[in-house]
């Protein structure tokens, strides 16, 4: 994963928002958002905080490693918006999403990643993501972003809208596992437990049967055999 802060710090970027103003600026009477910042590399960290904590509107509450650490923080300090990178040791940002959908925690997470891959960007969102910038954004479209978060409207960069208009087209969309419906199944192929998978993937246990809850759905099947075979059949694994 790249290291690098957030690039554009005078504003003059692409400016590639769907769903927000130009501007992220605070104006009078805008209430403060506060943000827990989720990445796995320091410098990356240090140089968020640097950003929101130089503009108006925004004040930093802490930050986190890893996506278990990132669970326990927003639950802990119920910021407006968790700033979240995606992949990242001891717990990724994917799951860290799943989990606080699952608990009902107030904060909306913004995902912050250098990657925007299809097998990136469907688990974020499906997992419960509001919005999706890279790390390359200028600094006025971090800010927009993560305001519109707060507000409640969805954001994405264009490249990322662009795929997610690409997959509801895609013909069979409705059967596609994500990549890491396939890493759970494959493991239940295996015979590998839910506890099992979860501490071979970094997930919880409920994360583990939220996927395989899906997995069914998408193969139109009940339980695990069934559903390995039906993989197997249509060539998802093997």
């Amino acid at each position: 994963m790249s290291s690098e802060t957030p690039e554009g710090q005078n504003g003059d970027g692409d400016g590639d928002v769907t769903g927000t103003a130009a501007e992220g600026t605070a104006v009078a009477g805008d209430p403060v958002v506060s943000l827990l910042l989720v990445d796995d590399h320091p410098v990356v960290r240090d140089g968020l905080r640097g950003i929101f904590e130089s503009a108006p509107g925004f004040r930093v509450l802490g930050e986190a490693a890893d996506g278990l650490t990132a669970v326990t923080s927003t639950l802990a300090l119920d910021p407006d918006v968790v700033v979240m990178d995606l992949r990242m040791p001891g717990g990724g940002g994917a799951e860290a999403i799943a989990e606080l959908t699952r608990r009902g925690a107030r904060a909306r997470v913004l995902v912050l990643t250098t990657w925007d891959t299809d097998s990136d960007i469907l688990p974020a969102i499906e997992a419960g993501a509001a919005g999706y910038l890279l790390k390359d954004a200028p600094r006025e479209e971090l800010f927009a972003g993560a305001r519109a978060v707060a507000e409640g409207r969805p954001v994405f960069a264009h490249s990322v809208a662009s795929r997610l208009l690409a997959t509801v087209r895609a013909p069979g969309r409705e059967t596609a596992l994500t990549a890491r419906e396939r890493e759970v199944l494959g493991l239940v192929a295996r015979g590998t437990s839910n506890r099992g998978i979860a501490v071979e993937l970094f997930i919880s246990e409920a994360t583990v049967k939220s996927h395989l809850k899906h997995v069914y759905a998408k193969l139109d099947v009940n339980d695990r055999a069934a559903a390995v075979a039906r993989a197997y059949e249509r060539g998802i694994l093997g």
